[in-house]
């Protein structure tokens, strides 16, 4: 499952890479369970049925040990820190609060890739504009570049999307609601196929001409546990739009895998096309 050391994924390639530190979330109660937008975005994949990939950096034994329910279905390689980025996350949503404990660094711009879809899936300012080797369709959820903490244990804050940060290239970027403002300059601009989620209401499309649609979400009973679900629905929106889906068909096979996530309990309530096909015909 690990090939720690190393700087990417070599020879083989693969259908999904996601690129971004594994966290070591640790909820309300305690507990310590994987989290991190790679982590969340490759299961999704894996379980549309891709063969997926995560890229990280941190301890290779902690994450491992994080991740062993998953083996069989992720590969992994673990660039080596002294360090696992850790995330204290507390509530639902909007009213979601989260505390950087500890941070594994960044992973710099020698990352190498053989893969038909990169995702570049930051939690924490750890990934770079630049990779080594091929990638079909570039896909981008700049969460972690608009975060900034003051030091280990202090709280996740936001700042304006700094234009450095931002891929070499882009094929489609995902943004929730709650970073709208620290995004305005790269929603503002023409540019790769962008969907701002918005929890129930509707997902914002501006597409590559620059013009605006709204997808409807699927109505949900109860919210169960929303943690990663927006990393779900960026990992189905960029392998529907990859697989050559209208963004807006897209959009709503990734509002329909979202909401399989958030009507369950933790990265096990991931679903697989057959559910999420399921759920898209109980909306209609």
């Amino acid at each position: 499952m690990s090939n720690p050391g190393r700087a990417g994924g070599g020879g083989r390639r693969f259908d999904y890479t996601a690129v971004g530190h594994v966290t070591a979330d640790v909820l309300g109660d305690g507990s310590r369970q994987a989290g991190g937008a790679a982590f969340y975005s490759a299961l999704q994949a894996a379980r549309l049925g891709l063969s997926a990939q995560i890229i990280t950096r941190g301890v290779a034994a902690e994450i491992e040990s994080l991740l062993e329910p998953y083996r069989s279905e992720i590969e992994l390689v673990v660039l080596p820190s002294g360090r696992t980025t850790a995330l204290e996350t507390l509530g639902q949503g909007t009213q979601r609060t989260q505390r950087l404990l500890s941070w594994a660094g960044p992973m710099g711009e020698g990352v190498h890739v053989h893969t038909a879809i990169l995702h570049l899936a930051p939690v924490a300012r750890e990934t770079g504009p630049r990779w080594r080797g091929h990638a079909g369709f570039v896909g981008l959820t700049p969460q972690g570049l608009v975060r900034t903490w003051a030091a280990d244990g202090a709280p996740i804050t936001h700042v304006p999307l700094e234009a450095q940060l931002l891929p070499q290239r882009c094929d489609a970027i995902v943004i929730s609601e709650q970073e709208r403002e620290s995004c305005t300059a790269l929603i503002e601009s023409a540019g790769p196929i962008l969907a701002v989620t918005a929890a129930a209401r509707a997902t914002t499309l501006r597409l590559g001409d620059g013009e605006l649609r709204t997808v409807a979400v699927p109505a949900i009973g109860a919210v169960r546990d929303d943690l990663g679900a927006g990393d779900v629905f960026a990992a189905a929106f960029f392998v529907s739009l990859r697989d050559g889906r209208p963004a807006e068909d897209a959009a709503s096979f990734a509002n329909a895998a979202a909401a399989v996530r958030i009507e369950g309990l933790g990265a096990s309530a991931i679903g697989s096309r057959g559910d999420i096909e399921a759920r898209m015909r109980g909306a209609e």
